[in-house]
């Protein structure tokens, strides 16, 4: 699948040039583990997900590894239930009728039970895939606990999120003002500033 191959590109970039970020990443999560999830939920995942979490479980023993700018950590399927439970209790007056539209992709000024946790930054924010129906069903949005809102998708896919990403730590490129360096412990670190000039991230 073209989410795998995406993301193995972030994986050699990594294991190459950020070791540390390299090294938080967890294994593959089991079947098992990935049915549990959907329990959970109550429904299931998209097939790219799915192929996603096979192949990266999240980061050990929860440990911060900020892949994605500009400050977000995968998680795998235990901790994106265990996040999602905690939203599924803070929105429990409106978990049947949320304040959002019926279709993937639209806004939503509070969860939507479809948002399904991807990411996470430490701080009560997440990248989420949106599993409503519709035509940008499995788009990643970034869900604002502080606003409590999901504004248009950020990608079309994880797949898009993931080469977006490549793209950016292979080549230096900007998303969304986020640029790729890397600490002296060779940790992933993204910067935001007003960048104009272009390189290698962090090399």
């Amino acid at each position: 699948m073209e989410v795998l191959t995406q993301w193995n590109r972030i994986l050699q970039w990594s294991a190459r040039y950020a070791p540390g970020t390299h090294a938080q990443l967890a294994d593959g999560a089991s079947g098992a583990d990935i049915d549990a999830a959907e329990r959970e939920f109550g429904f299931e995942v998209n097939p790219e997900l799915r192929s996603w979490w096979s192949v990266c479980g999240g980061t050990r023993e929860l440990r911060f590894a900020e892949v994605f700018p500009p400050f977000y950590t995968p998680c795998g399927p235990a901790e994106s239930a265990r996040s999602w439970l905690v939203s599924k209790q803070v929105w429990r007056e409106s978990w049947e009728q949320p304040d959002a539209g019926r279709l993937a992709g639209s806004r939503a000024h509070g969860y939507h039970p479809r948002f399904v946790p991807i990411a996470f930054d430490g701080m009560g924010d997440h990248l989420v895939v949106d599993l409503r129906p519709g035509p940008l069903r499995g788009a990643v949005a970034e869900w604002d606990h502080e606003l409590c809102h999901v504004e248009e998708p950020r990608w079309p896919s994880l797949a898009a999120l993931f080469a977006d990403v490549a793209e950016a730590l292979e080549t230096g490129s900007v998303i969304d003002h986020s640029r790729a360096w890397v600490d002296p412990d060779g940790q992933i670190d993204w910067q935001i500033g007003n960048w104009t000039e272009t390189g290698s991230a962090g090399r």
